[in-house]
Protein backbone atom coordinates (compact mmCIF):
# COMPACT_ATOMS: atom_id res chain seq x y z
CA UNK A 1 0.00 0.00 0.00
CA UNK A 2 1.19 3.50 -0.74
CA UNK A 3 0.00 4.49 2.18
CA UNK A 4 2.12 2.22 4.79
CA UNK A 5 4.37 4.39 5.88
CA UNK A 6 3.05 8.21 5.37
CA UNK A 7 -0.18 9.02 6.91
CA UNK A 8 -3.43 10.09 4.71
CA UNK A 9 -5.31 13.50 4.42
CA UNK A 10 -8.79 13.15 2.87
CA UNK A 11 -10.48 15.94 1.18
CA UNK A 12 -13.87 16.22 0.36
CA UNK A 13 -15.46 19.14 -1.19
CA UNK A 14 -18.34 19.61 -4.01
CA UNK A 15 -17.34 18.99 -7.86
CA UNK A 16 -18.21 21.56 -8.92
CA UNK A 17 -15.74 23.73 -6.63
CA UNK A 18 -13.59 21.42 -7.18
CA UNK A 19 -13.25 22.21 -10.85
CA UNK A 20 -13.35 25.82 -10.25
CA UNK A 21 -10.00 26.04 -8.34
CA UNK A 22 -8.22 23.95 -10.51
CA UNK A 23 -9.67 24.95 -14.11
CA UNK A 24 -8.41 29.07 -12.88
CA UNK A 25 -4.64 27.93 -12.06
CA UNK A 26 -3.93 31.92 -10.91
CA UNK A 27 -7.24 32.25 -9.33
CA UNK A 28 -7.78 33.20 -5.34
CA UNK A 29 -10.72 31.07 -4.55
CA UNK A 30 -10.99 29.26 -2.08
CA UNK A 31 -13.83 27.04 -1.63
CA UNK A 32 -15.37 25.10 1.69
CA UNK A 33 -14.37 21.59 2.02
CA UNK A 34 -13.81 18.78 5.27
CA UNK A 35 -10.93 17.57 6.13
CA UNK A 36 -10.12 14.49 6.98
CA UNK A 37 -6.77 14.03 9.42
CA UNK A 38 -5.31 11.98 12.13
CA UNK A 39 -8.94 10.56 12.32
CA UNK A 40 -10.94 13.95 12.94
CA UNK A 41 -13.22 16.01 10.08
CA UNK A 42 -12.41 19.87 9.92
CA UNK A 43 -14.50 22.25 8.43
CA UNK A 44 -11.89 24.15 5.80
CA UNK A 45 -11.16 26.14 2.70
CA UNK A 46 -9.41 24.83 0.54
CA UNK A 47 -7.48 26.49 -2.91
CA UNK A 48 -4.92 26.65 -4.93
CA UNK A 49 -0.94 28.14 -3.56
CA UNK A 50 2.39 28.39 -5.05
CA UNK A 51 4.28 30.39 -8.16
CA UNK A 52 4.81 29.25 -11.13
CA UNK A 53 3.79 25.36 -10.21
CA UNK A 54 0.12 26.63 -10.64
CA UNK A 55 0.36 25.75 -14.26
CA UNK A 56 1.83 22.38 -13.27
CA UNK A 57 -0.46 19.57 -13.81
CA UNK A 58 -0.38 18.43 -9.93
CA UNK A 59 -1.49 21.56 -8.32
CA UNK A 60 -0.42 22.39 -5.04
CA UNK A 61 -3.13 23.62 -2.25
CA UNK A 62 -4.07 25.51 0.68
CA UNK A 63 -6.03 24.43 3.56
CA UNK A 64 -7.50 26.73 6.26
CA UNK A 65 -9.18 25.33 8.84
CA UNK A 66 -11.36 26.65 11.28
CA UNK A 67 -9.69 26.56 14.17
CA UNK A 68 -7.03 28.87 12.78
CA UNK A 69 -4.85 26.19 11.27
CA UNK A 70 -3.22 27.41 7.87
CA UNK A 71 -1.64 23.72 5.85
CA UNK A 72 0.47 24.29 2.92
CA UNK A 73 0.46 21.36 0.62
CA UNK A 74 3.33 21.12 -1.83
CA UNK A 75 3.14 18.96 -4.41
CA UNK A 76 7.02 19.26 -4.90
CA UNK A 77 6.66 18.24 -8.56
CA UNK A 78 9.81 19.56 -9.58
CA UNK A 79 12.12 17.62 -7.07
CA UNK A 80 12.77 13.89 -7.74
CA UNK A 81 13.18 13.65 -3.91
CA UNK A 82 10.06 14.72 -2.61
CA UNK A 83 13.13 15.64 0.16
CA UNK A 84 14.44 19.37 -0.55
CA UNK A 85 12.40 21.19 1.10
CA UNK A 86 11.50 18.62 4.61
CA UNK A 87 15.13 17.95 4.51
CA UNK A 88 16.37 22.46 4.61
CA UNK A 89 13.72 22.86 7.32
CA UNK A 90 15.03 19.95 9.37
CA UNK A 91 18.59 21.80 8.59
CA UNK A 92 17.65 24.76 9.71
CA UNK A 93 16.06 23.81 13.08
CA UNK A 94 18.64 21.52 13.86
CA UNK A 95 21.12 24.43 13.70
CA UNK A 96 18.92 26.98 15.46
CA UNK A 97 17.17 29.10 12.70
CA UNK A 98 13.19 28.13 14.09
CA UNK A 99 11.46 26.94 10.82
CA UNK A 100 8.51 25.31 9.39
CA UNK A 101 7.83 21.47 10.64
CA UNK A 102 7.30 18.90 7.48
CA UNK A 103 5.08 16.33 6.94
CA UNK A 104 4.80 13.73 3.72
CA UNK A 105 1.12 12.58 3.24
CA UNK A 106 -0.82 11.17 0.66
CA UNK A 107 -3.61 12.63 -0.38
CA UNK A 108 -7.07 11.59 -1.35
CA UNK A 109 -9.68 14.25 -2.78
CA UNK A 110 -12.88 12.96 -3.32
CA UNK A 111 -11.94 9.64 -3.32
CA UNK A 112 -9.27 9.83 -6.19
CA UNK A 113 -5.86 9.75 -4.96
CA UNK A 114 -3.11 12.38 -5.69
CA UNK A 115 -0.74 10.82 -4.48
CA UNK A 116 2.63 12.15 -2.18
CA UNK A 117 2.29 15.78 -0.80
CA UNK A 118 4.58 17.84 1.66
CA UNK A 119 2.89 19.28 4.36
CA UNK A 120 4.84 22.69 5.56
CA UNK A 121 3.53 24.72 8.46
CA UNK A 122 2.63 28.26 7.74
CA UNK A 123 4.97 31.04 9.73
CA UNK A 124 2.15 32.46 11.52
CA UNK A 125 0.99 33.55 14.98
CA UNK A 126 0.50 29.94 15.78
CA UNK A 127 3.79 28.77 14.74
CA UNK A 128 5.22 31.67 17.39
CA UNK A 129 2.94 30.70 19.78
CA UNK A 130 4.15 27.00 19.13
CA UNK A 131 8.04 27.99 19.99
CA UNK A 132 6.94 30.80 23.06
CA UNK A 133 8.98 33.15 20.53
CA UNK A 134 7.42 37.05 20.84
CA UNK A 135 6.93 38.83 17.94
CA UNK A 136 5.77 42.80 16.55
CA UNK A 137 5.21 42.00 13.04
CA UNK A 138 5.10 39.54 10.39
CA UNK A 139 6.62 40.25 6.82
CA UNK A 140 6.57 37.84 3.89
CA UNK A 141 9.14 38.70 1.37
CA UNK A 142 7.62 37.65 -2.12
CA UNK A 143 9.31 38.50 -4.91
CA UNK A 144 13.00 39.39 -5.80
CA UNK A 145 12.98 43.12 -4.86
CA UNK A 146 13.16 42.32 -1.08
CA UNK A 147 16.73 42.48 -1.44
CA UNK A 148 17.10 45.30 0.80
CA UNK A 149 18.37 48.00 -1.99
CA UNK A 150 16.97 50.87 -3.21
CA UNK A 151 17.04 49.18 -7.19
CA UNK A 152 14.33 47.72 -8.86
CA UNK A 153 15.81 44.30 -10.12
CA UNK A 154 13.98 44.73 -13.31
CA UNK A 155 13.80 48.31 -14.38
CA UNK A 156 17.38 48.70 -12.41
CA UNK A 157 15.62 52.08 -11.77
CA UNK A 158 14.67 53.89 -7.93
CA UNK A 159 11.85 51.53 -6.77
CA UNK A 160 8.64 53.05 -6.40
CA UNK A 161 8.17 52.23 -2.82
CA UNK A 162 11.14 50.57 -0.54
CA UNK A 163 8.27 48.19 0.50
CA UNK A 164 8.44 46.55 -3.04
CA UNK A 165 8.87 42.74 -2.80
CA UNK A 166 7.09 42.48 0.55
CA UNK A 167 3.74 41.56 1.60
CA UNK A 168 2.62 42.43 5.86
CA UNK A 169 1.55 39.54 7.18
CA UNK A 170 0.83 41.13 10.68
CA UNK A 171 1.42 44.18 12.40
CA UNK A 172 0.09 47.18 13.11
CA UNK A 173 0.79 51.08 12.20
CA UNK A 174 4.19 51.73 11.91
CA UNK A 175 5.07 47.89 10.50
CA UNK A 176 5.95 49.36 6.89
CA UNK A 177 7.08 52.63 7.89
CA UNK A 178 9.72 51.04 10.05
CA UNK A 179 11.01 48.69 7.15
CA UNK A 180 11.11 51.07 4.79
CA UNK A 181 13.27 53.02 7.32
CA UNK A 182 15.97 50.42 8.15
CA UNK A 183 16.30 49.51 4.12
CA UNK A 184 16.53 53.64 3.69
CA UNK A 185 19.70 54.10 6.39
CA UNK A 186 21.10 50.81 5.08
CA UNK A 187 21.52 52.37 1.70
CA UNK A 188 22.18 56.07 3.09
CA UNK A 189 24.30 55.83 6.28
CA UNK A 190 27.86 54.61 6.01
CA UNK A 191 31.01 53.64 8.41
CA UNK A 192 29.85 53.63 12.99
CA UNK A 193 26.43 55.26 12.18
CA UNK A 194 25.56 52.28 9.51
CA UNK A 195 26.85 49.99 12.11
CA UNK A 196 25.09 51.43 15.33
CA UNK A 197 22.33 51.27 12.92
CA UNK A 198 22.36 47.46 11.87
CA UNK A 199 22.71 46.93 15.39
CA UNK A 200 20.13 48.37 17.17
CA UNK A 201 17.17 47.00 14.16
CA UNK A 202 18.82 43.66 13.15
CA UNK A 203 19.70 40.47 15.49
CA UNK A 204 23.54 40.37 13.30
CA UNK A 205 24.22 36.95 14.86
CA UNK A 206 20.82 34.97 13.93
CA UNK A 207 21.28 36.75 10.63
CA UNK A 208 24.47 35.45 9.67
CA UNK A 209 23.32 31.73 11.18
CA UNK A 210 20.38 32.25 8.73
CA UNK A 211 22.66 33.65 6.05
CA UNK A 212 24.89 29.90 6.42
CA UNK A 213 22.40 27.76 6.26
CA UNK A 214 21.46 29.50 2.90
CA UNK A 215 24.73 29.15 1.56
CA UNK A 216 25.10 25.60 3.06
CA UNK A 217 21.85 24.08 1.64
CA UNK A 218 22.96 25.94 -1.83
CA UNK A 219 19.46 27.89 -2.62
CA UNK A 220 20.02 30.77 -5.18
CA UNK A 221 16.66 31.92 -4.64
CA UNK A 222 16.52 32.40 -0.95
CA UNK A 223 18.68 35.14 -0.39
CA UNK A 224 16.43 38.17 -1.95
CA UNK A 225 12.76 36.54 -1.46
CA UNK A 226 11.87 33.01 -0.18
CA UNK A 227 12.07 34.29 3.38
CA UNK A 228 9.96 35.77 5.99
CA UNK A 229 11.24 38.65 8.83
CA UNK A 230 9.78 39.14 12.02
CA UNK A 231 10.58 42.15 14.21
CA UNK A 232 11.06 40.42 18.15
CA UNK A 233 8.92 42.01 20.82
CA UNK A 234 11.39 42.10 23.28
CA UNK A 235 14.72 43.61 21.81
CA UNK A 236 12.63 45.20 18.64
CA UNK A 237 15.36 43.87 15.67
CA UNK A 238 14.48 42.04 12.94
CA UNK A 239 15.35 38.05 12.55
CA UNK A 240 14.82 35.81 9.64
CA UNK A 241 13.09 32.50 8.63
CA UNK A 242 13.60 30.83 5.71
CA UNK A 243 10.77 29.45 3.35
CA UNK A 244 10.99 27.80 -0.10
CA UNK A 245 13.94 25.62 -0.22
CA UNK A 246 12.83 23.04 -2.93
CA UNK A 247 15.70 24.50 -5.32
CA UNK A 248 18.93 22.78 -2.84
CA UNK A 249 21.32 20.39 -2.41
CA UNK A 250 22.54 20.23 -5.98
CA UNK A 251 19.20 21.47 -8.20
CA UNK A 252 17.70 24.22 -8.73
CA UNK A 253 13.96 24.90 -8.36
CA UNK A 254 13.00 23.29 -11.67
CA UNK A 255 15.27 20.22 -10.37
CA UNK A 256 17.45 20.56 -12.98
CA UNK A 257 20.76 19.74 -11.46
CA UNK A 258 23.00 23.03 -11.03
CA UNK A 259 26.24 21.65 -9.25
CA UNK A 260 27.98 22.48 -5.35
CA UNK A 261 29.06 25.63 -6.22
CA UNK A 262 26.02 27.68 -7.42
CA UNK A 263 26.02 29.37 -4.32
CA UNK A 264 29.26 31.34 -3.83
CA UNK A 265 30.48 31.64 -0.02
CA UNK A 266 29.07 35.14 1.04
CA UNK A 267 25.75 34.59 -0.22
CA UNK A 268 23.58 37.72 -2.09
CA UNK A 269 21.44 40.55 -1.09
CA UNK A 270 22.89 44.01 0.01
CA UNK A 271 22.15 43.67 3.44
CA UNK A 272 24.54 40.91 3.21
CA UNK A 273 27.17 43.03 1.38
CA UNK A 274 26.85 46.07 3.89
CA UNK A 275 27.33 43.52 6.84
CA UNK A 276 30.25 42.51 5.29
CA UNK A 277 32.41 45.66 4.95
CA UNK A 278 32.49 45.54 8.96
CA UNK A 279 35.59 42.95 10.02
CA UNK A 280 33.59 41.59 12.94
CA UNK A 281 30.84 40.49 10.79
CA UNK A 282 33.33 38.27 8.15
CA UNK A 283 34.94 36.91 11.38
CA UNK A 284 31.81 35.91 13.06
CA UNK A 285 30.06 34.17 9.95
CA UNK A 286 33.87 32.38 8.82
CA UNK A 287 33.35 31.11 12.48
CA UNK A 288 29.84 30.10 11.99
CA UNK A 289 30.67 28.26 8.90
CA UNK A 290 33.27 26.54 9.98
CA UNK A 291 31.60 25.29 13.14
CA UNK A 292 28.50 23.97 10.94
CA UNK A 293 31.35 21.94 8.21
CA UNK A 294 32.68 20.57 11.59
CA UNK A 295 29.39 19.46 12.59
CA UNK A 296 26.02 19.91 11.77
CA UNK A 297 26.95 19.71 7.58
CA UNK A 298 28.55 16.52 7.43
CA UNK A 299 27.79 13.29 5.34
CA UNK A 300 27.70 11.23 8.93
CA UNK A 301 25.13 13.78 10.22
CA UNK A 302 22.83 14.09 7.49
CA UNK A 303 22.75 10.60 5.86
CA UNK A 304 20.83 9.10 8.43
CA UNK A 305 18.26 11.56 8.00
CA UNK A 306 18.10 11.34 4.12
CA UNK A 307 17.99 7.87 4.81
CA UNK A 308 15.49 7.67 6.63
CA UNK A 309 13.00 10.11 5.17
CA UNK A 310 13.94 8.28 1.55
CA UNK A 311 13.00 4.38 3.10
CA UNK A 312 10.01 6.33 4.35
CA UNK A 313 8.59 7.74 1.58
CA UNK A 314 9.73 5.14 -0.69
CA UNK A 315 6.53 2.82 -1.13
CA UNK A 316 4.42 5.55 -1.76
CA UNK A 317 6.70 7.51 -4.46
CA UNK A 318 7.10 3.62 -6.29
CA UNK A 319 2.90 4.03 -6.15
CA UNK A 320 2.69 7.73 -7.18
CA UNK A 321 1.74 8.18 -10.86
CA UNK A 322 1.91 12.00 -10.56
CA UNK A 323 5.43 12.49 -10.11
CA UNK A 324 7.21 14.19 -12.62
CA UNK A 325 10.46 12.17 -12.01
CA UNK A 326 11.16 8.17 -12.73
CA UNK A 327 10.94 6.01 -9.35
CA UNK A 328 14.43 5.03 -10.87
CA UNK A 329 15.51 8.96 -10.19
CA UNK A 330 13.95 8.90 -6.84
CA UNK A 331 16.10 5.59 -5.95
CA UNK A 332 19.32 7.50 -7.03
CA UNK A 333 18.57 10.69 -4.86
CA UNK A 334 20.20 9.92 -1.79
CA UNK A 335 23.65 9.15 -3.49
CA UNK A 336 23.66 12.46 -5.41
CA UNK A 337 22.42 14.67 -2.26
CA UNK A 338 24.97 13.22 -0.89
CA UNK A 339 27.83 13.94 -3.73
CA UNK A 340 26.19 17.57 -3.35
CA UNK A 341 27.44 17.27 0.45
CA UNK A 342 30.54 16.35 0.03
CA UNK A 343 31.56 18.30 -2.92
CA UNK A 344 29.76 21.64 -1.12
CA UNK A 345 32.20 21.05 1.74
CA UNK A 346 35.15 21.03 -0.52
CA UNK A 347 34.15 23.97 -1.93
CA UNK A 348 33.14 25.99 0.74
CA UNK A 349 36.11 25.43 2.67
CA UNK A 350 38.44 26.27 -0.07
CA UNK A 351 36.11 29.86 -0.30
CA UNK A 352 36.88 30.47 3.49
CA UNK A 353 40.82 29.91 3.12
CA UNK A 354 40.88 32.73 0.10
CA UNK A 355 38.23 34.85 1.67
CA UNK A 356 40.06 37.55 3.74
Amino acid sequence: MASETIPVRTIAIPASDLQEIQRNAWGRAFKPAELELDGQIYKADFGLRGGHTRNYSKKSYEVRLQDGRTLHWNAEYDDPSMMRNALSFHFFNKIGVPSPETTHFWLVINGEPQGVYLEIEAVDKLFFQKRRIGYRSLIYAVNDSADFSLTDPVSKGAKPSLFDGYEMMQGKKGTKTRLVSFIQNLNRLSGRRLGSHIARRLDVTQYLLWLAGAVLTGNYDGFDQNYALYEHRITGKYRIIPWDYEGTWGRNCYGKPCGSNLVRLQGYNNLTAKLFTYPFCRRKYRSIVKRLLRTAFTAEKLQPVINRMHRRLSPAIRSDYTRKASYDTFLSEPAFIRHYIEERRQILQQALRKWE
